[in-house]
């Protein structure tokens, strides 16, 4: 209670004082906006509905490219699992791509693949599919070895070892992949929205700075930050659910 009260109060304060300076010229309200100023743009944007079609393009495009993320890296790292060879071979290429600035793809993305949402994709992609590969083949090297012995001493095999060695007992660090996994995601396609897209709340953001509409963009601000706790909290529901069984 103490720390849910304490969380609430200091946003409270931070939101007052926020309001003060903004409504007594401390700050000028036209550059930082103000509190008051964000919701009253939130409900103007909820009522012609583009604060919602802006929200939902983005959410769209971020639940793709984490769901690709997710399949591509689990099946990357299972492989790279079985053949050893292979992942000796790619393992330095894949450090030397996940290292890579994503910002710096966008504008070749954009050349390849054109400015459509497919390009947004891929950039949220970008960010998360390299790391999150070596995090979920580094999780798999990481199980207790002998219980890979015990299954080969009892005539299983690598098929054997996978589903019921490997793939258990890295279930709570692949969890934790996805949880860092939906925030980088996000991120890339916001970089995506910001070079190439009609719509989107990377785009409104963009569009809100080049015609100097500030309370308009931190009302972008805001709900992307909801948007992001809100996909948090749906991957940390989807971890209690399969830790319980």
């Amino acid at each position: 209670r103490i720390v849910a009260v304490s969380r609430v109060s200091i946003l409270l304060a931070f939101l007052f004082l926020w309001e003060f300076a903004a409504n007594t010229g401390l700050i000028d309200s036209f550059i930082f906006s103000s509190p008051s100023g964000i919701l009253k743009t939130l409900a103007v944007m909820s009522g012609d509905g583009s604060l919602f079609l802006h929200t939902k393009v983005t959410l769209y495009e971020t639940l793709v490219s984490f769901l690709l993320v997710i399949g591509i890296s689990f099946l990357t790292a299972t492989l790279l699992w079985i053949f050893p060879t292979v992942s000796e071979i790619l393992e330095p290429w894949l450090v030397v791509l996940n290292s890579l600035p994503k910002s710096a793809l966008a504008p070749l993305l954009i050349v390849w693949l054109g400015s459509g949402s497919c390009t947004i994709i891929v950039a949220g992609m970008s960010v998360a599919v390299f790391g999150s590969i070596i995090s979920m083949y580094t999780a798999f090297r990481e199980t207790d070895s002998e219980k890979i012995k015990l299954i080969h001493t009892l005539g299983g095999g690598k098929r054997e070892a996978l589903c019921y060695v490997i793939f258990p007992s890295s279930l709570p660090s692949v969890i934790s992949i996805l949880k860092v996994n939906i925030g980088l995601c996000l991120v890339g396609v916001i970089i995506g929205e910001f070079l190439s897209a009609k719509a989107g709340l990377g785009y409104l953001i963009t569009y809100a700075s080049q015609t100097f509409e500030m309370t308009k963009l931190m009302s972008a601000l805001i709900m992307l930050c909801l948007l992001s706790c809100v996909l948090y909290q749906a991957v940390g529901m989807l971890e209690k659910q399969f830790l319980k069984q």
